[in-house]
């Protein structure tokens, strides 16, 4: 039995939670965040202790943590657990400083302790199956990735001036992907963006509106397009193709209910966001954790998955300030 604990009680913290309490192997004995009320609700619902994130760190009775913190506090966090010698389950982005982050891997490294980044859509059944059949050589081999990623609708602005920008914050998620399905490093990065959803994001120095081109040295080539504003729900699509045929994923509806009648053929809107279209990719995330650290094996994706991607970030915001190709330079 795994012994979890997790730092952090806001949304992504329960979701968590949701997950640590529908796998047999895994208990959660404490919940610990700076908001009292937000760390007593969470205990409560989730049947678990409330203590405070030091005593969750050091307690004997933990194996695991998972950190749910905001991003500006992973690198303190990471550091603190692995000094204690507990395995990691970390929430994206790892740091905002590829530089620290390679601080983090360093420190894990030292420790010995099993660390994953978490990267949730890896473990979506749709985009694992495609993977999959990629890698079967069902359409031969890949030339290019299509990913398109469209949020409901902006977060507060007091969001985006702590978030690292979008191509750190939202687009992370689908440069991994991208990683994930190229099965080759990109090593070149074209970045454009504007802000055409809300100005004030604008006035913050970010996007909420952005695409970019990826390439390998082989010549792969992988197209992203994100934005902040979607009006029938949250967009997620990917397409492949390779050179034998193409597989892609469509948007999953909320509903598969379709009418046809005189004036034309009617479905639903996509679901309505994260939570919804990607809960079992974070159950999946989290059996495959508890799975792993309970054989001894290595979790993934891993720091370095987390370094590259971060990585690739970093130079596609690079590439838009500039207005101008840039090379990915990993650390």
């Amino acid at each position: 039995m795994i012994r979890v604990g997790i730092l952090g009680c806001g949304r992504i913290g329960q979701v968590h939670a949701r997950s640590i309490k529908q796998i047999p192997g895994a208990k959660l004995v404490a919940v610990a965040d700076v908001s009292a009320d937000a760390a007593k609700a969470c205990g409560t619902r989730f049947d678990a202790e409330v203590r405070d994130a030091a005593d969750i760190i050091a307690s004997a009775d933990i194996d695991a943590i998972v950190i749910a913190t905001p991003s500006s506090t992973h690198f303190d966090v990471v550091h603190a657990v692995a000094e204690a010698r507990k395995a990691i389950f970390c929430e994206k982005p790892i740091d905002l400083s590829s530089s620290r982050v390679v601080a983090c891997i360093r420190t894990v490294e030292a420790a010995g302790v099993p660390f994953m980044t978490a990267f949730n859509q890896r473990f979506d059944p749709h985009f694992s199956g495609l993977e999959r059949r990629i890698r079967d050589g069902e359409i031969g081999d890949v030339e290019t990735v299509t990913i398109i990623s469209r949020d409901p609708s902006p977060p507060p602005v007091s969001y985006i001036r702590t978030s690292g920008g979008l191509f750190r914050d939202m687009m992370i998620h689908d440069l991994d992907l991208a990683r994930f399905l190229l099965n080759e490093e990109p090593v070149k990065v074209y970045a454009v963006g504007s802000a055409l959803v809300d100005p004030a994001i604008g006035k913050e120095g970010d996007v909420d509106t952005a695409a970019v081109l990826l390439t390998t040295r082989t010549g792969r080539i992988c197209q992203i397009s994100n934005s902040r504003r979607s009006t029938y729900g949250y967009d997620q699509r990917v397409e492949v193709h390779g050179s034998k045929g193409m597989l892609s994923v469509p948007n999953v509806l909320a509903s598969l209910v379709e009418s046809a009648t005189a004036s034309g053929f009617r479905k639903s809107v996509a679901q309505p966001f994260f939570l919804e279209r990607f809960g079992a990719a974070y159950l999946a995330e989290m059996e495959h954790f508890i799975d792993a650290i309970s054989n001894g094996r290595k979790p993934a994706p891993n720091a370095d998955d987390g370094l590259r991607a971060q990585c690739i970030a970093d130079a596609a915001t690079l590439s838009w300030h500039r207005g101008e190709p840039v090379d990915i330079a990993y650390q």
